[in-house]
């Protein structure tokens, strides 16, 4: 009875089915609209959006930097230190050839010890070569180059006039040194020695005790006087009046004069024996024993005013 009670007050029978005015259609209304905003959405998803560039980490910059950075030192430090290989090689270069010298000068020295040996062996007589020039005169080498010891020069308070030496200065100063291996210069034969500080206004020419002497230029004898030292004479002084400078005379000393020289005889430079080398080291010491094996004994070449020669 509740069953058709049912049935009488719904008014339905619900084996019946559901009548189109029995839906809810809000349910389909708010569906749609759902869907069409879904649509919406979507198609806004899909519309282009304009993407703004990536910026770049500032931590690999960073990182760039501190690479290029430390390339750079790198680069500077291989440059400071291909330099610095330089500037020593530079240095290195420099001292070999500044005191390479050193070495030869001594061999030339022992070398030089070995020129007392028979006359039979010995070179008798000076090959041509200029020693010094002053004032338009050139003086040659008055001994033999077998025989040489040593050259050198020091001052000399009697008016000798300054000597311009030829060939090279073997013990001149480090910078004297530096500056000829950079510039040029200094070179050349003879080598020489400067005696002391001072001027080079006299020629010292080592020979052994008995190394004859020859002219160191072409003139005559004008003056031939003892050479007295602590009150001894050891050998004699030797005035000659160049040939193409009338105005000067050349003194040679400390030899024991050949006795065909005489006042007014010609000589010629290289060719005429003048005498030979006494020993002066018996009564001081000789500057000169420094550079040589043996005593220092020497010749003195000096260029005075020839006025200077008829006051004496």
């Amino acid at each position: 009875m509740h069953g058709s009670d049912g049935i009488a007050r719904g008014g339905r029978n619900p084996r019946r089915g559901l009548a189109p005015e029995d839906l809810d259609w809000t349910l389909l209304t708010h569906g749609s609209l759902a869907l069409d905003t879904a649509e919406g959405w979507l198609n806004a998803q899909e519309r282009p959006v304009r993407v703004l560039p990536d910026m770049p980490p500032s931590r690999p910059t960073r990182r760039r930097r501190v690479e290029r950075r430390a390339a750079r030192q790198q680069r500077r430090a291989r440059q400071l230190a291909l330099l610095v290989l330089l500037a020593v090689v530079f240095v290195v270069s420099l001292l070999l050839t500044a005191f390479g010298g050193s070495a030869s000068s001594q061999t030339t020295r022992s070398l030089a010890g070995l020129s007392v040996v028979p006359s039979s062996a010995r070179q008798t007589r000076p090959y041509p070569e200029i020693v010094a020039v002053r004032a338009g005169v050139r003086l040659q080498l008055p001994v033999a180059q077998s025989q040489v010891t040593a050259i050198g020069y020091h001052a000399s308070d009697d008016g000798s006039l300054v000597l311009a030496p030829a060939g090279h200065q073997r013990n001149e100063g480090l910078l004297q040194r530096v500056v000829h291996a950079i510039f040029g210069g200094g070179g050349g034969q003879p080598g020489w020695y400067q005696l002391g500080g001072g001027k080079t206004s006299a020629l010292d020419v080592g020979a052994p005790v008995g190394a004859t002497v020859y002219a160191p230029v072409d003139g005559t004898v004008v003056a031939i006087t003892p050479y007295v030292v602590a009150g001894r004479r050891y050998g004699s002084e030797v005035d000659i009046q160049p040939q193409n400078a009338p105005s000067l005379v050349v003194t040679l000393t400390q030899l024991k004069v050949d006795p065909s020289l005489t006042v007014g005889s010609t000589v010629v430079s290289g060719a005429r024996k003048l005498g030979t080398v006494v020993n002066l080291a018996l009564v001081e010491h000789q500057s000169l024993a420094r550079y040589t094996n043996d005593a220092g004994n020497h010749v003195t070449v000096e260029i005075r005013p020839a006025a200077s020669l008829s006051l004496s």
